[in-house]
């Protein structure tokens, strides 16, 4: 592979990667009609991801750094337990302990087993129905002030599903939260923060493994085109953030969930047909 597909992938991460259409199932797919033909693999979208979770701090830097004072306060006794800040922070440490754990446990599969695009169409198409579903019966009347521990965990855990291409970290997520009765924006800032330590510990676990090998690549890219793509990442994936929070505080998800059905039902096809190679 070289510069320009690394790059082009980097504007894929950055455009599909706060949208509940999964990233990593988009590169896996994109990766098969480049000249090339190659997965760009786990390791290169983990690494890219950096570029986009960097975008999520950039981003919400304020909050983020409201949340870290008031938790590492109420840690010295300077802040009570009770201050939302402070909840806000140990919820984030909480909902990232399921994708940890099972992303450590399930490693290899998540490298080799289920990248089968199969299973990417069917992951599509199933979880794009059942945001529908929730979309539609959500209440939306609970904002972030309301996040209490179960919903944390529970967050945490529809986070995980993330591990499988085709289901979305943010779409797993704000399905969760609509269902739980939250409002789009507060579902979608949620999971936003909530990415934060498992995309930067993926993302930096896999640079460690790259640089502990002298490998000096992720996948078919060497370190520097994967550098780009990452950089691409950053700067496409700030800009999608604010338009997407913005979209979603007066539209639904339905565009969405069209959309993730007549993928997957593509993807059928040309499985089917032949055309690619699953």
């Amino acid at each position: 592979m070289n510069w320009f597909e690394a790059a082009f992938l980097g504007l894929v991460q950055g455009l599909t990667e706060f949208l509940p259409i999964s990233s990593s199932a988009h590169l896996f797919i994109v990766g098969k009609f480049l000249p090339s033909g190659e997965d760009p693999g786990a390791a290169f979208t983990a690494v890219s991801q950096l570029g986009t979770e960097t975008a999520v701090l950039l981003y919400f830097w304020r909050d983020i750094v409201r949340i870290i004072k008031a938790w590492w306060g109420s840690l010295r006794g300077r802040v009570p337990r009770t201050d939302p800040d402070v909840r806000m922070g140990w919820l984030v440490i909480l909902g990232s302990l399921p994708i940890a754990l099972l992303g450590v446990l399930f490693q290899s599969h998540i490298e080799s087993t289920l990248r089968n695009l199969w299973l990417v169409a069917t992951t599509l198409i199933v979880f794009g129905l059942i945001l529908a579903v929730a979309d539609h019966v959500a209440s939306q009347k609970r904002e972030l002030k309301d996040l209490s521990l179960k919903h944390g965990i529970i967050y945490g855990f529809a986070q995980a599903l993330a591990l499988i291409p085709g289901v979305s970290r943010s779409g797993g997520t704000i399905t969760a939260g609509l269902l739980m009765g939250y409002t789009r924006e507060a579902a979608a800032r949620y999971a936003f923060l909530l990415a934060i330590p498992a995309v930067f510990a993926s993302g930096f676990y896999e640079l460690f493994k790259i640089f502990a090998k002298h490998e000096g690549a992720a996948g078919p890219f060497g370190i520097g085109e994967t550098i780009l793509a990452t950089a691409v990442a950053f700067g496409v994936g700030y800009l999608i953030i604010g338009w997407f929070l913005k979209y979603i505080s007066t539209k639904s998800f339905r565009p969405f969930v069209w959309y993730r059905i007549g993928l997957g039902l593509l993807l059928f096809i040309l499985l089917g047909t032949n055309v690619i190679t699953p």
